[in-house]
């Protein structure tokens, strides 16, 4: 009886061992969102530092992105942003991606190296949600990991623009978004 005992916590403690190398979550408590816009009024930029999360064993990636809270350069811009005519951040407050590491194999978490992989998901703004497919670099150095990428966003697929009014021209129709992870 008591081998038996023995038997059981041990096939448990390598189970949750096994289980606990196996998957392993990174989160990011300061990713780093820059919002990019230029036309030939003016450039906008904003940014904003939230969380992210990578699971190492299965690829999964997870942005949530609180969307007032973008700081622009000026109050304005940062009004506009936020408008029932633009995003109507209080109806839609965050944009979220999840998504997944395509070829998760090429990585080796385990190992300094940077590592440029496919990531593909679903990117939700403004209550619309679009499949998007990006190239990401994932960097191991000294066990830490960073990601960072870059995605061109186009604002009506979204169902985002000014109809009239200075900010129609102020406003490229498809913006830039860096995402600067480090977990």
């Amino acid at each position: 009886m008591k081998k038996t005992i023995l038997s059981i916590v041990a096939v448990v403690a390598i189970s949750l061992t096994s289980f606990t190398a196996s998957a392993q979550k990174l989160v990011s408590s300061k990713t780093h969102f820059k919002f990019f816009s230029s036309t030939p009024a003016e450039d906008i930029e904003a940014n904003n530092y939230k969380t992210g999360t990578i699971d190492t064993s299965t690829g999964d990636i997870v942005f949530s992105v609180p969307m007032q809270s973008f700081e622009f350069e000026k109050a304005l811009m940062q009004e506009h942003f936020n408008s029932k005519k633009f995003l109507d951040t209080k109806t839609n407050p965050k944009a979220k991606l999840i998504g997944k590491i395509a070829d998760l194999s090429k990585v080796n978490f385990g190992k300094d190296g940077s590592y440029i992989v496919d990531v593909s998901g679903d990117l939700t703004i403004n209550g619309v949600t679009n499949a998007v497919k990006e190239k990401a670099t994932i960097i191991v150095k000294g066990g830490n990991v960073a990601l960072n990428s870059k995605l061109n966003v186009t604002l009506a697929d979204y169902k985002i623009a000014f109809k009239k009014g200075k900010p129609s021209t102020n406003i490229a129709k498809t913006v830039e978004v860096t995402v600067e992870a480090n977990y």
